[in-house]
């Protein structure tokens, strides 16, 4: 036993939980917490402009690779309430970052102290556990807890807070016996695996749909191979996507009303039975219920008991970990497939394959300015298999989804449910940040990268370089799109004739973004014409690697494009034309 701050136990218990790296903001009421990282100078800090984009950063850090939990620290007051949106979009998509803010003392909490303000009741809706630590014991308790909590069943975040008198007091703690508590993830039976597949035998035209869970659980591969050995097709949803790689014969495309693709329509409106594994039948992959299950039968398998009916009732349910249902998913599988039960799938695949090579949106334009669909050809074209991106709601994100090609696991980074803007600049920094070699391509809006643009000058700073492509429309493009439908284009417009506007900046366009990322410390190009991608792509790599600095890439867009979309599964509206001809071809 040792005696030592609270703080300092509480950093002594993060490191053996695995935490090498946090970002955060620091304030009077959390620097004795600060002081005990200065002290021990195992836990790399990255210091953000905003504690809303240290949020997003954590959330970057903790789905870029398999067990990282993102750490985000700040102050009391403000700097809890601007973690809130950070909290939420993490919860949202099943994401456990920790959360630790400064609280003024004890015996000020209920005497409107300057900053003081109940953070653990905020947060308590968007997370899994939020507290404020009144004795100081109970400071490596709580955070030992916190990771408990965070990894068992399903994940997501925690708040700890800890009072300014409670962090400086001291405590007896033995870190030499210390040890992370085990971690709870239920776990599908043979029985239920048996009747599941059972089940599946009696169908003619299955898929699986895989969502995030399957991620979460690193269970990509077993995915795959359940996969291959039935021969059933797969529709990743948008938090699943890399799940099974682009390129597989089995990859029959995601299905949705906005990030979807044709042929993923097409196969689910052609399927008579859906295996959903760790998925939550999000209402932009099926749309209405009614038209999402019409003539289908459903197993639903998902970690959390109380996800199993939430959005409708399946003909049956399992209780799981992605990865240990499909560990013994592919084990009946094998048997079955030995024993000349499985049923040969060969013409429905073939079927779906078809449709994937077929039901293609067009994607080479030439005309400036410049057509979006274009933007995202020439990406896939410069980029390799190997790409990470990131991005987050919007038009930009919609389209990349239609259009991008994603071969692996954890290579798509998106907030999928709670869609803030501004999130992808510093997710894709605590992406990097956690993958320091991997290739990085942050996709905003302007919009979305005007929201915490200030962010750029954390990753000058740090030397956390990425390529960060922005498609200017000088539009809130998505809402203009939605408010047709109330005959209106009403405060969504972002053009302004720039009275500093210089150089090659477009007239018009509101804010000069090369400027703005320069001045931050970060490199900039703007690209206008068809004829500068290649370019403008191996000069921003060049810089990148000169500077290790963030590049952004700035594309000057049509003002308006009506991106493919609609209101049922079965009735998208898409805008422009689409090509009926081999998918090389259209590539």
């Amino acid at each position: 036993m040792a005696r030592m701050r609270a703080v300092d136990a509480a950093v002594l218990v993060l490191e053996r939980e695995g935490i090498t790296c946090g970002f955060g903001v620091p304030g009077a009421a959390i620097n004795p917490f600060y002081s005990a990282m200065h002290r021990r100078g195992t836990i790399r800090h990255v210091l953000a402009r905003h504690v809303e984009g240290a949020s997003h950063m954590a959330e970057g850090y903790t789905r870029a690779a398999p067990g990282n939990i993102g750490l985000c620290i700040g102050t009391s007051g403000p700097a809890g309430t601007d973690m809130i949106t950070g909290l939420y979009s993490a919860i949202a998509d099943s994401i456990p970052i920790l959360c630790i803010t400064g609280q003024a003392p004890r015996a000020k909490l209920h005497k409107e102290d300057f900053q003081a303000v109940d953070i653990a009741a905020i947060a308590a809706p968007v997370t899994k556990w939020a507290t404020t630590v009144m004795e100081p014991y109970q400071v490596p308790m709580a955070i030992q807890k916190a990771f408990h909590v965070m990894r068992s069943g399903r994940p997501g975040p925690v708040l700890i807070d800890l009072p300014l008198d409670v962090q400086l007091a001291e405590i007896e703690f033995d870190i030499g016996t210390y040890a992370p508590l085990p971690v709870y993830k239920p776990a599908a039976t043979r029985a239920q695996v048996e009747r599941a597949m059972a089940m599946l035998a009696t169908a003619e035209r299955p898929l699986i749909v895989a969502g995030g869970g399957v991620i979460n659980a690193d269970a990509s591969e077993l995915l795959t191979e359940f996969a291959e050995v039935t021969g059933i097709p797969v529709i990743p949803t948008l938090m699943g996507w890399g799940s099974i790689p682009d390129d597989h014969p089995l990859m029959a495309g995601m299905c949705g009303l906005q990030t979807s693709h044709r042929y993923g329509n097409a196969t689910m409106l052609a399927a008579d039975f859906v295996l959903g594994i760790g998925n939550r039948w999000a209402n932009r992959h099926t749309g209405s219920v009614e038209t999402y299950t019409a003539g289908r039968r459903f197993i639903h398998v998902d970690i959390e008991p109380t996800q199993i009916g939430r959005v409708f009732a399946p003909d049956f349910g399992i209780v799981s970990d992605a990865g240990a249902a499909l560990a013994l998913f592919v084990e009946v599988a094998r048997e079955m497939a030995a024993a000349g039960t499985l049923p040969d799938r060969s013409a429905w695949a073939a079927e779906c394959l078809h449709r994937k090579r077929t039901m293609q949106r067009r994607t080479h334009f030439d005309q400036v300015p410049l057509k979006p669909q274009r933007v995202f050809q020439e990406i896939n074209a410069a980029f390799g298999r190997d790409t990470c991106f990131v991005t987050t709601i919007g038009n930009s994100q919609i389209m990349a989804a239609q259009l991008l090609r994603v071969y692996q696991p954890r290579n798509w980074i998106n907030c999928g449910q709670a869609g803030p803007l501004g999130w992808t600049l510093p997710a894709a920094l605590g992406v990097r940040a956690a993958l320091p070699e991997k290739e990085i391509v942050a996709i905003s809006g302007d919009y979305d990268f005007q929201f915490l643009i200030e962010e750029l000058a954390v990753g000058a700073q740090h030397k956390l370089p990425y390529l960060h492509v922005v498609v200017n429309n000088s539009y809130l493009g998505l809402i203009r799109q939605a408010q047709r439908g109330l005959q209106m284009d009403f405060e969504v417009s972002l053009a302004f004739d720039n009275v500093n506007a210089a150089g090659d900046a477009e007239p018009g366009y509101g804010v000069d973004h090369v400027a703005v990322a320069e001045g931050l410390g970060c490199k900039a190009i703007r690209v206008k014409s068809p004829n500068e991608f290649a370019e403008a792509f191996d000069r921003a790599r060049a810089l990148m690697d000169e500077h290790q600095v963030p590049v952004v890439i700035e594309f000057i867009l049509e003002r308006v494009t009506n991106i493919s979309m609609g209101t049922e599964i079965n009735a998208v509206n898409e805008f422009e034309e689409v090509l009926d001809v081999p998918a090389m071809a259209a590539e």
